[in-house]
């Protein structure tokens, strides 16, 4: 009697209001800057409408696939990425707090580039650039780009960087501190819907521009030589792993705030659909105003189609200032990739939030001050100067390439090969969803998810290994490149040793400890006596 005491004592896990809203939340973590800036051109270099063949079958045997994975283990075990992991088995701890390293590099960067959004949202109203200097405005007049060759790692602060990045992290840290149902339920609840709409009105405005039909059969049109090309497979693979935001921790984290009779594959395929969706409905608006850009120019599709910083801070900017009505098209991008990378962010930092939250114990708010603050003051301190630019490239190149890659790679072949656990994740899958999964997925899971992983992370080992990249000198990819790759898995394995708070919800929790009880699963015999002993003490106290 004593030991249940304890137990409803202890402070029971978030939980997300509703399905509803976790497929809002989770749709808002996929959606983000890389549904659009990377997916048209992805698409476009894939070999345009033929690319949809590869990227369908990436979507379904490997993308989808391992978004259950995360949900199965997110939501059987009941915790942040490390607790899950721990629960799962003790020799996995580690592959949780990688993720969670991860998620902290990401975070750095990825709110400067919100930041970026939300400032050209304010410069496409009066067009500050300027008619045909759009590339001088952005790495001159907005960021007061250095080369690092030149000056090194720079301290200079650009203040028209740094003021809007504060705000971001304000606006992040006060809904990161609400919790799980009030501040991030309720801020995808409002946001998702906005972006949706404010992405739809920009795709019918970009359809009305002169030239929109030549972009549009650029995007579209077949190339079916590009389907012998294994790079088109590979690269639809890689897009698909980050499109979903899988590996992340991120998917692992919002499971286990769901309840327990939640339909996790359902979700998923609603999650993954939708993700695919708005990259579609981007492709054809990015590329319908990509058309008009190069009729204004004079030029064929293939010289104006880019990506990523280039599409978005000097391309787009470039339409806005030739297009009628392109104060309106810049607003609704500018601010549909504002929306999308808040969303995004928001559950980036969760994974780190719920982490310390389940390893010491704490109460929301305090564990959410003691991450995001320092969190902001070292993403302000770096991308807010002159050299931010290379630092982010160059970080982004080597974290998505040799961490994402990586810990997806050996998350999967531990969790089926070595801890052989994916008859028990299926079996939690099929005991609560609606579309069933099988041998089929033990098999992608297991065997084709290891295969695609380990080409990826060997071919960008290769490619960078083969040359500096981007030609920055060699010291600085030592730290921002390979140092930063290294660091990651060393400290995954130094914090996975921290011996957990006799508070944390590893030692004590009772959303878990129902699971226990069904008699359906069969806990891991060390998380049994670790309950067990956490009982016995509240019993003789």
């Amino acid at each position: 009697m004593a030991a249940a005491t304890t137990l409803s004592q202890s402070p029971k896990r978030e939980a997300f209001g509703s399905r509803n809203v976790f497929i809002l939340s989770a749709i808002g973590s996929a959606v983000g800057l890389g549904n659009i800036w990377r997916f048209p051109y992805v698409a476009y270099e894939g070999g345009g409408g033929a690319f949809l063949i590869p990227y369908l079958c990436a979507l379904l045997t490997a993308g989808i696939p391992l978004l259950f994975f995360d949900y199965a283990i997110g939501h059987r075990f009941r915790g942040s990425a490390p607790l899950a992991f721990r629960r799962m088995h003790r020799v996995a701890e580690p592959l949780g707090w990688w993720q969670v390293l991860i998620s902290v590099v990401i975070a750095l960067y990825y709110a400067v580039i919100i930041a970026w959004a939300a400032m050209y949202t304010w410069f496409s109203a009066q067009l500050s650039w300027g008619a045909g200097n759009e590339e001088a405005f952005f790495g001159g007049e907005f960021l007061q780009s250095e080369d690092v060759k030149d000056v090194g790692i720079s301290t200079t602060f650009v203040p028209q960087v740094g003021i809007p990045l504060a705000v971001v992290w304000v606006v992040v840290i006060v809904i990161m501190a609400f919790g799980v149902k009030r501040g991030i339920g309720r801020a995808n609840a409002v946001l998702m819907p906005l972006l949706t709409v404010m992405f739809a009105a920009l795709v019918v405005q970009s359809l009305f521009l002169p030239g929109a039909l030549d972009g549009l059969n650029a995007f579209f049109t077949p190339n079916w030589a590009a389907l012998a090309d294994p790079a088109v497979w590979a690269s639809a693979y890689g897009h698909i792993f980050f499109s979903l935001s899988v590996a992340f921790g991120i998917m692992v984290t919002y499971a286990s705030y769901l309840k327990r009779k939640t339909d996790l594959t359902g979700s998923g395929l609603v999650v993954a659909f939708a993700n695919s969706g708005f990259e579609i409905l981007a492709g054809i608006g990015v590329f319908a105003a990509l058309g008009f850009m190069a009729q204004a120019q004079g030029v064929e599709v293939s010289g104006v189609a880019t990506s990523g910083i280039g599409l978005a801070f000097v391309a787009f900017p470039t339409i806005v200032s030739q297009a009628a009505g392109g104060t309106i098209i810049g607003v609704l991008f500018f601010g549909a990739l504002t929306f999308a990378g808040v969303t995004s962010l928001i559950s980036v930092i969760e994974v780190i939030v719920a982490a310390l939250q389940d390893k010491l114990g704490w109460r929301r708010v305090r564990t959410t001050l003691t991450v995001s603050i320092p969190l902001a003051i070292v993403s302000i301190a770096l991308f807010s100067t002159t050299t931010a630019l290379v630092v982010l490239d160059t970080t982004d190149a080597f974290v998505n390439a040799f961490g994402i890659m990586a810990v997806a790679l050996v998350a999967v072949v531990v969790v089926a090969w070595v801890l052989h656990q994916l008859p028990r994740l299926q079996d939690h899958l099929n005991a609560r969803s609606s579309f069933r999964v099988g041998i089929l997925w033990r098999l992608l899971v297991a065997a084709l998810a290891p295969i695609v992983l380990g080409y990826l992370f060997v071919t960008g080992l290769i490619e960078k290994i083969s040359e500096p990249y981007g030609g920055y000198p060699v010291w600085f990819i030592g730290i921002f490149g390979w140092g930063m790759v290294i660091a990651l898995v060393v400290f995954a394995v130094l914090l996975s040793v921290v011996p957990w708070s006799k508070h944390s919800h590893a030692k004590d929790d009772p959303d878990y400890d129902a699971f226990l009880a069904d008699e359906h699963y069969e806990p891991n015999p060390e998380t049994a006596a670790m309950h067990l002993g956490a009982q016995e003490k509240g019993a003789g106290a």
